[in-house]
């Protein structure tokens, strides 16, 4: 197992982690939407910090020719970038609520075991089309075998 794969591991734990602590803050709160919102500011505030400190501390070059910072001559133009990617915060917003709002009717198991699946399902159709510009991995009947074992496998860990 190297690197990735761990890192990829805490990021799913982090997830799981997050969404039951919001979720009951959601609980406490009276309000799912409230633990959205508070989620999204606070993860604003931390990422913007970490990017405030790595560009303060990471050596700034300068083009000599235009006096720009070579940081921001490298950025691709706004017009450039396809319309409908400044929308992918609608599916954030989509399902951190959702799990906040769910984990306390279903629990964190059950909900994260449905999502895992809709988030798996969605990832094998985005990776066979190359959708959003993503490398292409066709589906084969192998994954199609792993799917349905998956269905199954989310089926008993429901099972009451």
């Amino acid at each position: 197992m190297n690197y990735l794969m761990v890192l990829a591991l805490v990021a799913g734990a982090s997830i799981a982690i997050q969404a039951a602590m919001n979720a009951r803050l959601g609980q406490l709160l009276n309000n799912s939407l409230l633990a959205t919102s508070y989620a999204f500011f606070t993860s604003f505030l931390l990422v913007g910090a970490i990017t405030l400190f790595i560009a303060l501390y990471k050596p700034i070059a300068v083009d000599s020719t235009t006096m720009i910072p070579a940081q921001v001559s490298q950025l691709r133009p706004l017009t450039n970038i396809p319309w409908y990617l400044w929308f992918s915060f609608v599916f954030s917003v989509i399902g951190v609520a959702s799990f906040y709002f769910l984990i306390p009717k279903m629990g964190v198991g059950n909900m994260m075991s449905y999502a895992l699946t809709g988030q798996l399902v969605l990832a094998m159709v985005i990776s066979h089309f190359g959708l959003f510009n993503s490398p292409t991995s066709t589906i084969s009947m192998t994954k199609l075998i792993g799917t349905v074992l998956l269905i199954i496998g989310i089926i008993l860990i429901n099972r009451e």
